[in-house]
């Protein structure tokens, strides 16, 4: 459950000179279900980032994740990467993106793509993604831009 609050969090933060009030509604009104998280990182490889000096309950406080498709025609694709508002600028979304580049060489995934926000469009490009296109997606009757990039790994 915790993933499902960091997303929600990190969402609802943005400045709204990147993001409206209604397009971060329609990104994320709620946090979902613990269900739709354990599903949707169950079917991806998904790394969590967690601080061992604050505790949620029983478990560490979970301040990041990122998880990569996994599947033939996905594979290698970054689905999400996310980290805690109070931890932002502080270089793990660097390192949660770092520690995919490692595990993609390893398994011999020789690509990596994303559609990055208008926020993490800077992070991939100095990790040396290029840029194929732009793409719209409407959620919610909100329209959002991504930007679709990839980095031929070696």
């Amino acid at each position: 459950m915790q993933v499902s609050r960091l997303y929600h969090s990190a969402v609802q933060q943005i400045a709204e000179c990147h993001y409206s009030a209604a397009q971060k509604q329609a990104w994320s009104a709620a946090p979902r279900s613990a269900y739709h998280w354990h599903k949707r990182l169950t079917r991806t490889a998904a790394w969590l980032m967690v601080d061992t000096e604050q505790y949620v309950g029983e478990h560490w406080l979970c301040v990041g994740f990122i998880n990569v498709e996994t599947h033939f025609h996905s594979r290698g694709y970054i689905d999400s990467l996310y980290v805690l508002p109070e931890y932002q600028g502080k270089g793990l979304a660097k390192t949660l993106y770092q520690t995919v580049e490692r595990w993609a060489l390893q398994t011999g995934v020789n690509r990596l793509s994303v559609d990055a926000s208008r926020l993490s469009h800077a992070l991939f490009t100095s990790q040396g993604f290029n840029l194929h296109h732009r793409r719209y997606q409407e959620k919610c009757g909100q329209v959002f831009q991504a930007f679709y990039l990839s980095k031929t790994l070696s």
